[in-house]
């Protein structure tokens, strides 16, 4: 790891690293393996995340480091409903992002230029970031708020210093990994969140540049995984509010995924360029609720509609509330070592 002074950013000096995960071709050439994209990058030209550069035929990294946002947040606004719930998060995020969605609700950090990413952010290594954790009394880190594949090796060094010192580490991603990324950073990781956009690959094509087929790969590889698995769903009217569509999206997550897989139904609202687009109907989302429950999910909540009772949890055999949440909050918890009060039922999760 080296720092640079690059001449064309009034003389900022910022932490370059090597990348990993990539392979070198002809002609100086590189292939990055860390994504789906597996971009082949020419020298001097950088990846579709903008943060990755081919430098006299070598991948760097442009964010190590660099962080845009460190924040504590209520573990449930990941949202993980069933892990460790009525904790906190110290939440880290680099700029960048390896999607381009015309409804990004983060696209001031995540879809900027590579120009804009080498003069942005604070500093923080890794050890720094371990040990505000450990002084802010959180138990987990959430890499978030953008894509945490695109920062993997500031991710994955902060996550094995954190995995050293029994912390937890969360990634809230949008699935898009190489099963050699997951395999690397799997043993240090505790739970996810992965983002199922849609369940038509035109529809990834068109509001998002990616494909469907890859995060489908990854969330069935992190199922398999000694990783807690939650989902959320963004439900988008006229663009993957098909009740064919929402039922297909259910059924993967409980024949694929399994029915103690939490479901997360969220409330679009206008964003970036999709400002024309309306808000989510609830009846929608409550359609979505019940094609879930229909396919036999155990879990299933709406978010983004201010109605607690949606994000409250219930015990799948015997109905007893169990959690019960306002906003990020827990009101109450009725949990006894993780089983329902009234019919000692185990609950899916990692609990407290």
């Amino acid at each position: 790891m080296v720092r640079v002074n690059k001449a064309n950013l009034k003389h900022q000096f910022f932490i370059m690293k090597e990348a990993l995960l990539y392979e070198k071709l002809e002609k100086d050439r590189v292939r990055c393996n860390l994504c789906a994209h597996r971009c082949s990058i020419r020298p001097g030209k950088i990846g579709i995340c903008n943060v990755r550069e081919n430098i006299d035929g070598k991948l760097y990294t442009n964010v190590y480091g660099r962080t845009i946002t460190q924040h504590i947040d209520p573990v449930e606004k990941k949202p993980l409903y069933h892990f460790y719930p009525g904790s906190e998060s110290f939440s880290i995020a680099t700029p960048g992002c390896n999607f381009h969605c015309l409804f990004c609700q983060n696209w001031d950090i995540s879809q900027i230029t590579n120009e804009v990413i080498l003069e942005t952010g604070q500093e923080a290594k890794p050890e720094e970031i371990v040990w505000k954790v450990k002084h802010a009394g959180c138990n987990t880190i959430a890499y978030t708020y953008t894509e945490p594949t695109i920062f993997f090796e500031y991710s994955f060094d902060t996550a094995r210093l954190a995995h050293e010192a029994g912390l937890n580490n969360i990634y809230i991603s949008n699935g898009y990994m190489t099963p050699e990324m997951l395999d690397m950073i799997g043993p240090y990781l505790n739970a996810v969140n992965i983002d199922l956009k849609a369940f038509q690959d035109k529809t990834y094509r068109r509001i998002i540049g990616a494909r469907l087929q890859p995060v489908l790969d990854s969330l069935k590889k992190i199922n398999q995984m000694d990783i807690w698995l939650e989902v959320t769903s963004l439900i988008i009217p006229g663009f993957n509010d098909d009740p064919g569509e929402i039922k297909d999206m259910a059924r993967f997550v409980a024949d694929e995924l399994g029915k103690d897989v939490p479901w997360h139904i969220s409330r679009f609202f206008p964003a970036y360029r999709m400002k024309n687009v309306p808000f989510t109907p609830i009846e929608t989302l409550m359609m979505a609720k019940e094609e879930g429950l229909r396919s036999g999910l155990h879990y299933v909540y709406i978010g983004n509609t201010g109605n607690a009772g949606d994000m409250n949890t219930k015990c799948p055999w015997c109905n007893t509330l169990v959690i019960q949440r306002s906003g990020f909050e827990i009101t109450r918890n009725f949990l006894k070592d993780g089983h329902c009060p009234n019919c000692g039922a185990k609950i899916a999760g990692v609990w407290i």
